[in-house]
């Protein structure tokens, strides 16, 4: 059973089509990374899987239940972690933990564990009796996420958690997420930051326009996009006879100086690289660096949708 199941969704407002046919699954037990340019429906897909829109057609179903039927049952296993802030200024740390708690119906004893657990997840038990409105940008992102989670919800949907806060908080948010999941939760995650997607989400899927682009696994997202191998080769000096023997290697794609670096492309499933070496070795030229460029998640995005992720 999948923790999340999305069967042709559409979404418009208006003329403006937010999701097309949008079909996803989340396994069980899993930090998966939902992450597209902006416009691409991420939002739309999280308040839809929230509750909070109903779409136009399709259905969705929560740990094989459908959101239609189960509202309030679903609702229960849910924490949702929005862009928004959803902290009451003038009460404590532990006063807001506590209140979300009891929209739940959790009270007495259960509720004061429950409300210190949440607050140690994030970082804040020392601040319990301190008013949210003296606490910093991240701060107040951590005291958010603790309201979110305090219930232990079985689904963890996370919108932008790390947006516009400082380094520490950030890197505690990215260890909470990983703590929740190790003990059970399936989190929801998306991001405008490439780089917290490669650290904590596996499998991932990259929408754009409305439509499900590619998904699955880190390593496999990198290998279906790039078919090709490149190497950079710093050398000590210029050839312009060992430019031209490389370019007749057999599979050699491209060959191009950079400054006295010289990068080679060829498909992954030719092993240039024993033939380059010995063309080098032949030339009596000198070697002083050898690398291999390898793809990261932010090449494959600007490869699907010829934007970075962050605009």
């Amino acid at each position: 059973m999948y923790s999340v199941e999305l069967k042709g969704l559409k979404k418009a407002y208006g003329k403006q089509i937010a999701l097309k046919e949008l079909n996803l699954k989340v396994e069980q037990g899993v930090i998966f990374g939902l992450v597209g340019p902006n416009g691409a429906g991420k939002s739309t897909t999280i308040h839809i899987l929230s509750g909070l829109l109903k779409p136009d057609k399709g259905e969705v179903f929560i740990f094989g239940e459908d959101l239609k039927t189960h509202e309030t049952s679903i609702k229960r296993k849910l924490g949702v972690v929005s862009q928004e802030l959803a902290l009451f200024e003038n009460l404590s740390a532990y006063e807001n933990v506590s209140f979300f708690l009891k929209l739940y119906g959790i009270r007495g004893k259960e509720n004061k564990l429950k409300t210190e657990q949440a607050l140690e997840y994030v970082g804040l038990s020392d601040k319990a009796k301190k008013k949210a409105k003296t606490f910093s940008g991240g701060m107040k992102r951590r005291l958010h996420i603790a309201c979110a989670i305090a219930h232990k919800p079985q689904l963890i949907i996370m919108d932008e958690p790390t947006v516009g806060i400082d380094p520490q908080s950030r890197n505690h948010i990215l260890s909470t997420i990983e703590l929740l999941n190790k003990e059970g939760a399936t989190v929801i995650y998306t991001t405008h930051y490439m780089e917290e997607v490669e650290a904590i989400c596996n499998p991932i899927a990259i929408i754009d326009h409305g439509s499900l682009l590619i998904e699955g696994s880190k390593e496999t997202l990198k290998e279906e996009i790039y078919e090709k191998q490149q190497i950079s080769l710093e050398m000590k000096e210029w050839d312009e006879n060992l430019l031209t023997s490389l370019r007749e290697v057999r599979g050699i794609e491209e060959v191009a100086w950079q400054g006295n670096v010289l990068e080679l492309t060829f498909p992954k499933e030719i092993n240039c690289l024993p033939e380059i070496i010995r063309k080098i070795e032949k030339s009596n030229k000198e070697i002083k660096m050898l690398t291999t460029k390898v793809p990261n998640l932010e090449d494959v995005f600007l490869k699907l949708t010829g934007r970075t992720l962050r605009d």
